[in-house]
């Protein structure tokens, strides 16, 4: 029998164990003589991904769905044997707060990009000057090559008005970040690639985006849960790793030996690994492997706080509603909320019947301190921004506030090729050791397993050498 060789997975978000399942499978399918640990420095699993219920409601503390058209987290959910437990978002019309004013979200855009231009005409979001502005990126040449901001490409094919009142709220919620910070090659590369290829963003989506059949029939969402919301998904994981997983258990140090790895382990333990998964944040990465100076790239990659607040009326509380499912906030609005999600409309699954769910999210990249606010002052904030687009007449039944301290990694220009040289310089120096997660190559659910999926690969590749 070959000697058992031992793989250490760091971080129960759902990159660990989307790896640490995808491990289990192939070492069982094939009869590796592997084993498998994951290491959890906190009481559970799942990471940013926290389902709450409460009266009645299902409340999501962190991401409240994932991209139907990126498979990794469809593929997980089959192979769980949850694709019967899948619902789509309700759709209906989502808005943008302008000038204090809320708007209709306008029709044929993809990520606030008109590929259709008559909806963005008789839009009251833009000035004549602003649309005017717009479409010049159907005659302006080729912005500069390499990785740039994406705010200074986006102001280059369109200008300022469509940027801050349209395409930033959207791209800007997406990583928690500034725009004008945020890299183009690391964030949205397929942009960068159509204006190459076509000189226009607008043509070049019309030329390349599907065309959507009419149907008669009801639109269907775009984003997946599952019933009992996305922590489902986390405990079915974890049922289905048993106790291949530690948790309250952090890996403070680790040693490179003349075979395999030490893991220094906060209970005082010793775990000998031949290869390691590292899921865990890229801040804790230095300080994990200290006496390797390259991990110091880390430090150049900065992560912003986010909070959201969510808030239970009965449906009498809402006096003036909106008819859709929420709306996001131009930079230029005097709001401190950054969007709010209608969820008992978006998820028709999440509030009892003649109930109102509502979440609103704060921490702005320039507004970092109301994360740090007490409860009873960020509710505050959030239902005076609220009663400016609605009328609303009673107190919430309960409010629960989710805070994330430096939980959104920030991709700012030259992340890739700092990724990069890190990886590198593991191949050399760290054989066996492997990154995965948000910090890296995505934050979406659907991303962070597509990376664990891929660490796993790469650990039975290395293993099998």
């Amino acid at each position: 029998m070959s000697e058992m060789k031992k793989i250490a997975i760091a971080g129960g978000g759902v990159t660990g164990l989307s790896a640490a399942y995808y491990l289990q499978k192939e070492i069982q399918a094939k009869g590796l003589p592997y084993e498998v640990r994951l290491f959890e420095a906190d009481s559970r699993l799942g990471g940013k991904i926290s389902t709450v219920k409460r009266d009645g409601f299902t409340i999501e503390r962190g991401p409240d769905s994932f991209l139907s058209r990126k498979q990794p987290a469809v593929k997980l959910a089959e192979e769980l044997g949850m694709q019967e437990e899948l619902v789509p978002n309700g759709t209906g019309q989502s808005y943008i707060l302008v000038n204090n004013k809320l708007h209709k979200m306008p029709k044929g855009a993809y990520m606030g990009i008109p590929v259709q231009v008559r909806p963005f005409l008789f839009s009251g979001i833009f000035s004549p000057a602003g649309k005017l502005r717009a479409g010049m990126d159907f005659v302006l040449p080729k912005g500069k090559k390499g990785d740039q901001t994406l705010g200074g490409f986006f102001r280059h094919r369109f200008g300022n008005e469509l940027v801050e009142n349209l395409i930033e709220p959207l791209l800007s919620g997406i990583y928690a970040g500034n725009i004008d910070d945020m890299s183009l090659m690391a964030t949205f590369p397929n942009f960068y690639e159509l204006e190459q290829e076509h000189r226009s963003l607008i043509k070049g989506l019309r030329k390349t985006t599907p065309k959507h059949k009419k149907s008669s029939g009801k639109k269907t969402g775009v984003f997946f849960s599952f019933k009992g919301g996305l922590e489902s998904m986390v405990d079915r994981l974890s049922e289905e790793l048993g106790d291949v997983v530690s948790l309250k258990t952090a890996i403070d140090h680790i040693e490179k030996k003349e075979h395999g790895y030490h893991l220094l382990l906060s209970d005082g333990d010793v775990y000998k690994a031949d290869a390691v998964v590292l899921a865990t944040p890229h801040y804790t990465v230095p300080k994990i492997f200290s006496q390797y100076d390259f991990f110091n790239a880390f430090h150049d990659v900065p992560a912003t706080s986010v909070a959201n607040v969510a808030l239970a009326f009965d449906a009498s509380a809402i006096k003036r509603d909106i008819d859709g499912t929420g709306f996001v906030v131009s930079r230029n609005s005097d709001f401190r909320i950054t969007a709010c999600t209608w969820t008992h409309k978006k998820w028709p699954n999440a509030a009892p019947d003649g109930k109102v769910l509502l979440r609103c999210y704060v921490g702005r990249p320039d507004d970092q301190s109301v994360v740090d606010m007490s409860d009873e002052e960020i509710t505050k904030i959030v239902l005076h921004d609220l009663k400016k687009t609605m009328k609303i007449t009673q107190e919430p039944e309960f409010s629960v506030i989710s805070r994330w301290k430096n939980a959104m990694p920030q991709y700012t220009v030259g992340h890739n090729q700092r990724i990069t040289n890190v990886r590198s310089a593991m191949e050399h120096e760290l054989p066996g050791v492997y990154l995965a997660g948000s910090s890296y190559e995505g934050v979406g659910v659907p991303d962070c397993i597509g990376q664990g999926e891929q660490a796993v690969k790469e650990v039975l590749e290395f293993l099998h050498g």
